[in-house]
């Protein structure tokens, strides 16, 4: 993919990655293969997602050397703290059969215990992560579904400004106190969940810019979050769609479609919020 975004320690990183989380049902290889196949170099993982040696095993039957890929994974809510961080990254290594990774990120910013002290816990774990930095083991470090007092705790506790922060982004949920917040610290906002749920897609507003485009309304998704500087993650089974998603680079959404787009309201949530219990959300 030659189209990239530059993080703030010189990285280049693809600028539309394939987010693996539930990609197909006891299919994941075939799919992040097929992925592959698309065109896909940047991957996005998780020791949650229950599929790094998927992930690891379908980038080596690819046949495509291994520093073309842009690997990410992350440590999960329920294993913050020093030491059990490096334990974590230690077996993502082993199951994605890899020496180092590309971006590696805290998951979340507080355990599944939201009643537990999660300060001290965040701080530990970045320390871990800044060392495995400095040592060469990954590439660029990063946090996931952190809002702005959870980056100010860390950044007055340690060295390192996360160069990277994954949140829920899509046009009805763009959480832009965060992404300002993020942004105007040099951090690269990447989007979990880019397309929404199904009502994003059957929103008006999209089917009528889908038209108005010539292209779907997953790709005005993908699209719309590359003109607001933000990262896609889009997941897909379909062959089709996969390429679809990829293929956003050749059209531009008008500043006023982009308003439209930015003022919708709520909708296509996924009912997770880093500081609350999840909310069952309708489809």
């Amino acid at each position: 993919m030659r189209h990239t975004f530059t993080l703030a320690n010189g990285v280049e990183i693809p600028a539309v990655g394939f987010g693996t989380y539930k990609a197909a049902d006891n299919q994941d290889e075939a799919v992040i293969s097929e992925a592959i196949r698309q065109g896909y170099r940047h991957l996005d993982t998780a020791a949650f997602y229950f599929n790094e040696e998927a992930v690891g095993k379908a980038v080596r039957e690819s046949g495509i050397p291994r520093e073309e890929f842009f690997i990410t994974s992350k440590v999960w809510r329920d294993n913050l703290g020093y030491e059990s961080t490096y334990r974590e990254f230690e077996a993502s290594l082993q199951k994605l059969g890899t020496d180092y990774l590309d971006l590696y990120l805290m998951h979340w910013p507080r355990p599944v215990d939201m009643n537990a002290e999660w300060k001290d816990l965040d701080a530990e774990t970045w320390k871990a992560l800044e060392e495995l930095y400095r040592a060469g083991k990954i590439r660029a470090i990063g946090v996931s579904n952190f809002l702005p007092h959870h980056l100010n705790n860390l950044m007055d506790r340690t060295g390192i400004v996360p160069l990277v922060n994954q949140l829920e982004f899509h046009p009805g949920y763009i959480q832009k106190a965060a992404v300002d917040f993020s942004q105007r610290l040099g951090i690269q906002v990447e989007a979990w969940s880019p397309i929404g749920r199904a009502r994003v897609l059957k929103e008006p507003l999209l089917l009528e810019l889908a038209d108005k485009y010539q292209v779907s309304q997953a790709q005005i998704c993908v699209r719309f979050a590359l003109q607001c500087g933000v990262l896609p993650l889009p997941k897909s089974s379909s062959p089709e769609r996969m390429r679809q998603n990829l293929d956003v680079f050749d059209f531009t959404i008008e500043d006023d479609d982009m308003h439209r787009l930015m003022t919708l309201p709520q909708i296509g949530w996924s009912g997770e919020h880093p500081d609350r219990e999840r909310v069952p959300v309708d489809e």
